[in-house]
């Protein structure tokens, strides 16, 4: 159990990297891909509420994974120059 562990995590990192590189944008958890909140009215009919501020209204957000790997391959590249 001890040994499996830290395969597990390693196998875990490496189909994050991947799905990180392919699909950098993931869908918005707060507005669920809409881009806006849903309200009801008095009268029970949905209505459009605010723009999303997680996502600025457009349903997609950078993945931590994808910026971090931004971020490491600017330092680096500022860094080797």
């Amino acid at each position: 159990m001890l040994a499996a562990s830290p395969l597990l995590l390693i196998c875990w990192l490496a189909g994050y990297a991947l799905l990180c590189a392919i699909q950098p944008f993931a869908t918005c958890r707060t507005c669920r891909g809409i881009g806006f909140a849903t309200h009801t009215d008095r009268k029970g009919r949905p209505k459009r509420g605010k723009r999303c501020r997680r996502c600025r209204g457009h349903g997609k957000h950078v993945r931590t994974g994808r910026r971090l790997l931004t971020t490491a391959r600017d330092t680096h590249h500022t860094g080797t120059r």
